[in-house]
């Protein structure tokens, strides 16, 4: 009978098969890369699924939902540059996929290991930038809009491609090792942005009602009491 596994479970399995030292920067990362997956999920089922959902979060609170925009999309691209950054920096050590590479003992399988870490930092440039000039640091002469420097492009089909060249990496990993396909893009969680859409629009339509019930003079003794603290 089939079972889900626990998270120490998992973490175990990884660091077993993997071993002490490739082991847990793997479990790090898998974990890493899952997390990023859920919060992009997050921000495609809020913004760039359906045009009447742009709608509902607009009637209900549309400036907090523009700063929850902004905020995941910024999350997004400073989460990709720190997964494929140097694997030390100001004499500290990193957490990224360039750590994998050199944990691998089989020459050939590290070189395979190494070409997608390239590719993925190849890929994932503009997100890096993004955090450099305008996430963790605010460059001046693109602030003040002073000479030619401009941001790179970044996009939704840039970010798609960014964590699958990421999640490529790690995926390969599980298919040489554990012999098994892993879709970050399939993780899922009970009560995310979607149930928070259904309650929205609960809300907005009965705040409606409401209003067209003293419209019509037709009030109601809830209609007209004092809204509770929340």
């Amino acid at each position: 009978m089939s079972r889900y596994s626990s998270a120490e479970e998992v973490q175990k399995e990884h660091v077993d098969t993997l071993g002490p030292d490739l082991g847990p920067v793997y479990h790090a990362l898998y974990n890493e890369c899952a997390w990023l997956h859920i919060k992009w999920h997050q921000f495609l089922v809020l913004y760039c699924t359906k045009p009447e959902r742009i709608e509902l979060l607009n009637r209900s609170a549309g400036l907090f939902f523009r700063i929850i925009q902004d905020t995941l999309w910024e999350d997004t691209l400073l989460h990709v540059a720190r997964l494929t950054d140097q694997p030390r920096s100001m004499g500290k050590d990193n957490l990224t996929i360039q750590r994998l590479p050199p944990l691998i003992s089989d020459s050939a399988f590290r070189d395979d290991i190494q070409r997608l870490v390239t590719a993925a930092i190849d890929i994932t440039a503009f997100a890096r930038d993004w955090r450099n000039k305008h996430i963790a640091h605010r460059d001046l002469a693109l602030a003040l809009k002073e000479g030619p420097k401009k941001l790179p492009p970044a996009s939704r089909s840039q970010v798609k491609e960014a964590l699958q060249a990421v999640s490529r990496v790690l995926q390969r990993i599980s298919e040489f090792y554990f012999k098994s396909e892993i879709r970050f893009d399939m993780v899922s969680e009970p009560n995310d942005a979607e149930t928070l859409l259904y309650v929205i629009r609960d809300g907005v339509e009965a705040e409606e009602r409401r209003m067209q019930r003293l419209r019509e003079g037709k009030i109601e003794p809830e209609d007209i009491q004092r809204p509770r603290e929340v």
